[in-house]
């Protein structure tokens, strides 16, 4: 009889889709789940490292689980296992070795391979990877060094997945990607299927399309970036109702000067640009976004940019981050962390009142 085994997942959804992969690949090897990590046999942590309070967390339960359930075998994936496989001279992984001794094995997540079938969760909707990386190296992320360069699945691959998802009860599902819209970048033509009459410029859009005509009653994705938020994909969007009309923008900051430090590629006017061509083509639209606070260099009236933004623009809902520096990237080799704590607190309770208490004002 195989061995108990436990996973706890932390981060986004892509963390949580490759959950349901490890999942598989350890029932594969005759291992049985627990919900409980005091009794399991192996205890896998899938980590997320974007943000340090994340990082806490992950690690925090490695010490607990080394203490109270000491026979425990210890798996680290996830980002920061990847951080660590990334880096080819082997540094970063002896580095992490040193940082937590309590654990027995590093598991990079490139080891499960999207051809092994999910054991999804029991939720509404089902979470389909598109691509894993990211290529934008966004200042203060460290997703391009824990996952790597962006590797789209072919497109034939991730229909075949949304058929299955389908034979087994699914109306919903969610397109994952660290940034849906550059999906197929590095494709070819021969890499992906065109099932429809219509010529698109681009991969997403046209992917997005062929998902929409499936039997489903609603398509979300995420993440989206402003930058390559093209006329086509809001044409694709526009044109399916079951596409869902909850659109994740994240746009990080209103102030120029502080997007051009997190190196995003947009001005505060062209985001509000984009959000009206938005909401001028898709109707009842709404829009969710993130938003780091106490970015290295800003000041009161960069702040008060961000504030403006929020009113304008009126969104659902805004995931609200505290900057802290993430070792390795370039806001944390060249900017120093010199907004307060205390600062950035009093911040993230302004926009916490203004947006998620419903309080923001929409754009006409």
């Amino acid at each position: 009889m195989g061995k108990l085994f436990f996973i706890k997942t932390f981060g986004c959804a892509q963390n949580v889709a490759d959950s349901e992969r490890v999942k598989t690949f350890f029932f594969q090897k005759g291992h049985r789940e627990t919900t409980d990590w005091k009794t399991a046999d192996l205890v896998i942590i899938n980590t997320c490292i974007v943000r340090e309070s994340a990082e806490n967390r992950a690690y925090g339960l490695i010490n607990n689980v080394h203490k109270l359930n000491p026979k425990a075998k210890i798996i680290v994936t996830g980002c920061a296992a990847g951080l660590a496989f990334e880096d080819k001279s082997g540094k970063r992984l002896r580095e992490l070795k040193q940082r937590l001794p309590q654990v027995d094995e590093f598991l990079p997540i490139k080891k499960i391979s999207f051809n092994i079938q999910p054991i999804r969760n029991k939720r509404k909707a089902a979470l389909i990877p598109i691509s894993s990386g990211c290529n934008n190296f966004c200042s203060y992320c460290i997703v391009p060094y824990s996952r790597g360069r962006e590797v789209s699945r072919p497109m034939e691959e991730i229909l075949q997945e949304i058929d299955k998802v389908i034979e087994q009860g699914f109306k919903e599902v969610v397109l994952v990607g660290q940034n849906v819209n550059s999906y197929g970048s590095e494709l070819t033509k021969s890499s992906f299927v065109s099932m429809g009459k219509k010529r698109f410029k681009s991969l997403f859009p046209e992917l997005l399309s062929r998902v929409a005509e499936e039997p489903l009653t609603k398509v979300s994705f995420v993440s989206s970036n402003p930058w390559d938020f093209s006329d086509e994909l809001i044409e694709v969007i526009a044109g399916h109702e079951n596409i869902d009309r909850l659109l994740h923008l994240p746009f990080q900051s209103g102030d120029d000067e502080i997007l051009k430090k997190m190196n995003r590629g947009y001005t505060a006017k062209e985001y509000l640009q984009l959000v009206k061509k938005i909401k001028k083509k898709v109707k009842k639209v709404r829009f969710s976004t993130d938003i780091i606070i106490g970015f290295p260099g800003e000041s009161e009236e960069a702040f008060k940019n961000t504030v403006k933004i929020c009113k304008a623009v009126g969104f659902e809902i805004a995931y609200l981050n505290k900057y802290s520096p993430r070792p390795g990237t370039v806001a944390a080799k060249l900017y120093s962390d010199d907004i307060p704590r205390k600062e950035k607190k009093r911040r993230w309770l302004i926009l916490e009142k203004l947006v998620n208490k419903k309080e923001g004002k929409t754009l006409s």
